[in-house]
């Protein structure tokens, strides 16, 4: 059974913090929210304590996909207006969540203080969950890389759209600089049919192998994506975020809910 949201402060049962798991993408409009909610609904399913935290400190958008209205938010946390517990609150399909505020340009850059506020928070909730996933802003700025440099995991969700694979392509590049990450995680979503995304992983891969592990210092490397699954194209995603619901609870047979299920079992197992 699993542990209600609005109940978030029980350690997980192993005793140990939580695996961070960071949600990322080269490019906006990908479904990097979208498979960020749905994600943390399958995995509460599971039997997994779930926080998600909306790690796009500018231009935060969970609260819309979820159609939550949050009196407090991070930003409220950051200023000492509201204690963190105040802040978190449960969200449709059995996880919490941590919202930002949308529209505040002082979280757009990587100040001094966002950068210890946002590591004293991941910090403080850790412990009181098996999984926390980082719903990071798109692309490669300074906001985005720290929030994923304090993930255990990395993931990042793309396209098959040409300019989708170039900015999954130049994230992969960053992490593998700049974090030495070795292992990276990849959604294809909105694949047009079966094995898609195997495909779009191993074309990726090829060019990871050509141009980013031979650059890397002795000793590191060489970068590995890992499949994690695909979703396919579904007009029940659309109809879903059009009613800002989540899909594993409003359509959860249809083909776009499977895959992200399939994710989910796949997460668990590793």
């Amino acid at each position: 059974m699993n542990t209600p949201a609005s109940q978030p402060t029980a350690a997980p049962a192993s005793g140990r913090a939580a695996r961070i798991l960071a949600v990322t993408s080269g490019k906006g409009g990908v479904g990097k929210t979208f498979v960020s909610a749905n994600l943390a609904a399958a995995l509460a399913r599971r039997g997994e304590r779930v926080l998600v935290l909306d790690a796009d400190l500018g231009l935060a958008n969970l609260d819309v996909v979820l159609n939550l209205f949050p009196k407090i938010t991070l930003h409220d946390v950051f200023t000492g207006k509201a204690k963190l517990e105040d802040a978190i609150l449960p969200a449709p399909g059995g996880f919490s969540v941590l919202l930002a505020g949308s529209g505040l340009v002082e979280y757009s850059r990587l100040t001094s203080e966002v950068r210890d506020q946002l590591l004293r928070i991941i910090e403080t909730v850790a412990p009181r969950y098996d999984r926390v996933l980082l719903d990071t802003g798109a692309g490669i700025s300074d906001v985005v890389l720290f929030a994923v440099s304090l993930a255990t995991d990395v993931l990042v969700v793309a396209t098959p759209e040409p300019t989708s694979l170039t900015d999954a392509y130049a994230t992969v590049k960053v992490l593998a600089t700049q974090q030495q990450r070795e292992r990276i995680s990849l959604i294809v979503n909105q694949v047009g049919k079966t094995g898609e995304g195997r495909v779009i992983r191993g074309q990726l891969q090829q060019v990871v192998d050509r141009f980013v592990s031979p650059s890397l210092p002795e000793g590191k490397g060489p970068v590995k994506l890992e499949l994690l699954g695909e979703i396919p194209t579904d007009k029940s995603v659309r109809e879903a975020v059009q009613k800002r619901q989540l899909l594993l609870e409003m359509l959860p047979g249809c083909e776009a809910a499977k895959g992200i299920a399939a994710i989910a079992g796949k997460l668990c197992e590793s």
